[in-house]
Order: structure tokens, then sequence, then C-alpha cells
């Protein structure tokens, strides 16, 4: 595993609070229930734990107060998103080498050549009644341009960063830094669910299309609206239910995290596919908030426990 910048953010949070404890990883990993080596890993930014559960418990011990715990798991939220985004697209192959030939082959395909140049510019004057060639209607459109033909995860130039640009403009929220990581990821799939697209998360001709028609409106709820609404339909348990979903989501309604299996989790209480289809829903409702806090508050209601979110559960446990 190549260790992203979330990675190394969260594994240098663990190393810190192994240091304030002061004990061996073998040690901690038996209080934590995990291996010493495998504590080892995540100190080291080499793996990221599936499970929040091993995290919440290792910052437990190592005596982690509210605040640390909730920050521990916002680092490990980023760490997980990054480690499960599907991996950048292969580069182009470099152009073959021509292979050497003798002088009289060279000079044969050279004149075959001009002669079959000559006869496909007669041709074309002939047919167009010498009309100049049409011009190309994506010529300003910098996503349609050779070099950014593959725009994915692991990217960092301009073609990503006009990428960025346009998300921004379709009132996104995106930080247009050039670089294609999960937080792009997640924009670009939120915008290819509302542009009624397939969600890949690859910046393919049609994403590219709906970008510059700039038909897709990405403008959504705030935090604190989000946080508003909650606690309304949370009647019941308001302060864990925005826990919960702080937890899960930052409370950003488009908040797409993808994992190993290919399934994703979607919106404010990150449903799984699976749930949606338990649910009758679909990763466009999912990302309408309205939508996405009642359906939570209908898994809720069946035990009126959050088992559906058991890593946030401890998350939003009191310290």
């Amino acid at each position: 595993m190549v260790a992203s910048p979330e990675t190394d953010r969260f594994a240098c949070h663990l190393r810190m609070l192994k240091e304030r404890n002061g004990a061996g990883f073998s040690r901690l990993g038996k209080l934590t229930g995990v291996s010493g080596s495998t504590l080892h890993r995540y100190c080291s930014g080499l793996s990221v734990p599936a499970d929040y559960r091993v995290v919440h418990t290792f910052a437990k011990v190592c005596g982690a107060t509210a605040a640390e715990l909730r920050e521990v798991h916002r680092l490990w939220a980023l760490a997980d998103a990054s480690k499960s985004a599907p991996p950048a697209p292969e580069p182009e192959e470099p152009p073959v080498e021509p292979r050497r030939v003798g002088l009289r082959t060279a000079l044969t395909q050279r004149y075959a050549a001009l002669v079959l140049g000559l006869l496909l510019v007669g041709g074309l004057v002939w047919s167009s009644g010498g009309s100049a060639a049409a011009p190309d209607v994506n010529a300003d459109k910098p996503l349609f341009s050779p070099g950014c033909s593959a725009v994915g995860v692991g990217r960092n130039d301009e073609c990503v960063r006009e990428l960025q640009a346009l998300l921004l403009r379709a009132r996104g929220k995106i930080t247009v830094d050039g670089a294609f990581g999960p937080e792009t990821l997640r924009r670009v799939t939120a915008f290819q669910v509302l542009a009624g697209l397939p969600p890949t998360g690859v910046v393919d001709t049609p994403t590219k299309d709906a970008l510059y028609a700039q038909d897709v409106d990405m403008a959504t709820w705030s935090p604190d609206e989000v946080e508003g609404r909650i606690r309304a339909v949370f009647a019941e348990r308001p302060d864990v239910a925005v826990a919960i979903a702080r937890c899960a989501s930052f409370l950003d309604t488009q908040w797409v995290l993808p994992n190993t299996d290919g399934s994703r989790n979607w919106g404010v209480f990150q449903l799984s596919d699976a749930r949606l289809r338990d649910l009758g829903g679909t990763p466009r409702r999912a990302l309408d908030p309205v939508w996405n806090i009642e359906a939570a508050h209908r898994l809720w209601s069946t035990r009126h426990d959050f088992h559906d979110w058991p890593s946030c559960e401890a998350a939003a446990a009191p310290g």
C-alpha cells in the first residue's frame, strides 16, 4: 500500500497517542485486541484498519479525551476513504520507436506516402469544393484535449484543475488545487449521480459533456441546516443522531465513500448500496438530505438504536 497524505496524518496521530502512553506495541496490542505487529503497521502508515472500533479502543487505552476521539475518527475516516479510492488509470503507452529499414525501402515508403497524401488532399478539395475543414467544437474545452484523456485518481495537473473549476462552477463544494484525491473523487461521483450518469468516478466523455453543459446544480444544504433537520427528525435522540451523522459524513449531504468491494456509502448517514435496496432508494435519493435523514430514522426505529452505524456508535460515545 502506498501511503496517502491522509494515511500519514492518521498514523502520526496514532503515534502521538502511543508515545503519550509509553507502552510498547505488544502491550498496547493486547489491550486493543490486535497483534503488536498489526498495531505497528497502523502507526507506521503501512495500513489502515477497516473497523474504527479498533482505533477507538486503542485511543481509549492511550487516554484520549472526547475531543481527541472525535479527531482520531475524522482522520481515520479520511484515511479509509483514501485507501478505498480506485487506483489511478494506467498511463498511456509511449510511442513505439520505428524500426530501422534499408535506404531503398525507406525511399519507396516515402514515395508511396507522398502519392497517397496528394490523392487524399485532391479528394478532399474535390468533395468539399475547396472549403476549409470544420472547426473543432471542443477547442475551448481543455478536458477534451489529448493530454486530458485519462483524468482520474492520483493525477495532479492542469487537467484536474480544470475539472475542479467546472465542479465549482456547478456549485459543488471542492478545493481547486489540481490534485485528484478522495475529495475530487467524491464530487465527481456525486456530480455523475445528479447528472443521471453511471457513478463510476471516472471522468469519461459523457461526464465531460455534462460538466461543460453546466445543467447540473450541486448546491446543497449547509452543515447547520443538516443538523437542524436531524434534530427535528430524531426528536427522541437528537444529540446522538447528530454525532452519528457527523461521524459518518461530517454532515456533508454529498459525501460518497467507496468500499474495497466496489460498493459505496451515500449521503448524510452513509447508507450503503445494500441498505438502499432494502429501503427502496437510489444513490440520487440518498444524496437528498430530506430522504436520507428520514431513511436513517426508519432504520433507527426498528430497534431504537444506532446498530446500523457500529463504528460511529463508538465515535459518538461519551469520552
